[in-house]
C-alpha cells in the first residue's frame, strides 16, 4: 500500500514588500563588506507606502550613503513605473542606525574580556539553526520550494526583459507536489499571483502564466490533466508592493530556506553579517547536509546546531536522516565532527563569508543556487566524509 500525501511550498518575487526590505538590508551589508570585511552588521528595513526606514546596529569603517543604497536596490527591483506610489526616485528614506552594543561585541571579539570564559571568537547570539538536503532534485533541495522559485524567477526574467510590459514587481507563487512513498510524482496545484498594470485583462494574465511560465519551467511529466492552475485568484492585483502591504526584513524565513520541508530555527538571514550564527551556521548546516546526501550516505538529511552567545563551540550537534541513511546517524555525526569545524570563526573561514556576496542570496532562496560564490552549495567534502566514515 503506497503512502501518498501532498506537500506545498511558496515563493515570493523581488517586489514582494518583505523581499524589498530584505533586498535593501542585504544591499547595506554588501556595501559594508565592499569597504570593510570586518564590518558588524545587523540591518533591518521597514517599507510602507512611499517610506523606507533603515534601522539596526552597524559597526564599520565603510562610508555609506544609505539613501542611495536604498534607491538603487528599489530601482533594480523595478519600482520605477509612473503609477508606483513606492518609487525608487521618490521614496522617503529614514535612517536609524547605531553601533553594535559593546556587550555583544566583547562576546564576538576574539580576545579576553571580563566574565568571558574564552579568548576565542564566540557566537553573536544564542539560538538553533538547521541545514537540510534531499536527493529529489538536482540541486539536492525539496521539489516544492525549487518549483515555486522557478516560477518566480521566470516571472521576474520576463518582466525585466520588457516582453510583458503589464507585469509589475510584486508576485507570489506556490506549488503543491504529490508524493508517493516519499518520492515526488506529480503536481496537484499551482498558484501564481502577480501584480499587473491597470489595463491588463485577467484572461490574458491567466493564459500568459499558464503557457509562458508554468508549462515552460515546471517538469511536463509532473503536470497532469488533474493539475489545477489558480492564477490571480482574487481577479485583480493592481495595488501591490509596499503600497498594498507592509514589508519587513526577515519575515520570509521559510521561503528563504526549505519551504517548510526542513525545520527552521526561527532566525532570519538577510541584513546580518556572518558573525551572526542565525545566518552563517544555517549556511554551514546546508553545506554539511548537502555533502552528506551528495556522498550518498543518506537520501535526505537534516543537521541542527545550537549556540550560546559569546561561546565558540556549539552546545549541540544533531543529525537526522529520516531512516534513509546507509550508515548509523551516530557514525555520520562522528564523521562530520572530523571533517568540519563548527566554531563561528571557522565557519566564516571555511565558507569565505566576509565578502559582498549577499545580494545573490536574497531572492528565490538562500539554498539550491548554482553559483560559485555561494560556497555552502559546494559538494567538495564528499571524499573526506567517506574517508571519515
Amino acid at each position: 500500500m503506497s503512502n501518498r500525501y501532498i506537500f506545498s511550498s511558496e515563493s515570493v518575487g523581488e517586489g514582494h514588500p518583505d523581499k524589498v526590505a530584505d533586498t535593501i538590508s542585504d544591499a547595506v551589508l554588501d556595501a559594508c563588506f565592499a569597504q570593510d570585511k570586518f564590518s558588524r552588521v545587523a540591518c533591518e528595513t521597514y517599507v510602507k507606502s512611499n517610506i523606507a526606514i533603515i534601522g539596526g546596529e552597524i559597526t564599520t569603517k565603510a562610508k555609506l550613503d544609505y539613501v542611495k543604497i536604498a534607491r538603487d536596490a528599489i530601482r533594480e527591483i523595478g519600482y520605477v513605473n509612473d503609477d508606483d506610489v513606492f518609487h525608487a526616485d521618490k521614496v522617503f528614506v529614514n535612517v536609524i542606525v547605531t553601533q553594535q552594543s559593546p556587550d555583544i561585541a566583547q562576546g564576538v571579539d576574539a580576545k579576553k574580556a571580563k566574565g568571558k570564559k574564552t579568548a576565542k571568537q564566540g557566537a553573536g547570539d544564542q539560538g538553533l539553526m538547521f541545514g537540510y538536503a534531499s536527493n529529489e532534485t538536482p540541486e539536492l533541495m525539496p521539489a516544492p520550494i525549487m518549483f515555486a522559485h522557478r516560477l518566480g524567477r521566470e516571472l521576474t526574467k520576463i518582466r525585466k526583459s520588457g516582453k510583458a510590459s503589464w507585469l509589475r514587481p510584486d508576485a507570489k507563487s506556490q506549488v503543491s507536489v504529490v508524493y508517493e512513498n516519499g518520492k515526488p510524482v506529480s503536481i496537484s496545484n499551482v498558484v501564481i499571483s502577480t501584480q499587473h498594470a491597470e489595463d491588463a485583462q485577467h484572461a490574458d494574465i491567466e493564459n500568459f502564466c499558464i503557457e509562458q511560465i508554468i508549462k515552460k519551467v515546471l517538469p511536463a511529466k509532473m503536470l497532469t490533466a488533474k493539475t489545477e492552475f489558480l492564477i490571480n485568484p482574487t481577479g485583480r492585483f493592481v495595488i501591490g508592493g509596499p503600497q498594498g502591504d507592509t514589508g519587513l526584513t526577515g519575515r520570509k524565513i521559510i521561503v528563504d530556506s526549505y519551504g517548510g520541508m526542513g525545520r527552521h530555527g526561527g532566525g532570519a538571514f538577510s541584513g546580518k553579517d556572518p558573525t551572526k550564527v542565525d545566518r552563517s551556521a544555517a549556511y554551514m548546516g546546508r553545506w554539511v547536509a548537502k555533502n552528506i546526501v551528495a556522498a550518498k550516505l543518506a537520501e535526505k538529511c537534516e543537521v541542527q546546531f545550537a549556540y550560546a552567545i559569546g561561546h565558540p563551540d556549539p552546545v549541540s550537534i544533531h543529525v537526522d536522516t529520516f531512516g534513509t541513511a546507509t550508515v548509523d546517524d551516530a557514525k555520520i555525526i562522528a564523521a562530520i565532527s572530523k571533517v568540519f569545524s563548527f566554531q563561528p570563526s571557522d565557519i566564516i573561514d571555511q565558507l569565505n563569508l566576509r565578502r559582498p556576496i549577499y545580494g545573490k542570496t536574497t531572492n528565490y532562496g538562500h539554498f539550491g543556487k548554482n553559483d560559485k560564490d555561494l560556497t555552502w552549495e559546494a559538494t567538495n567534502k564528499v571524499e573526506a566524509l567517506l574517508k571519515a566514515i
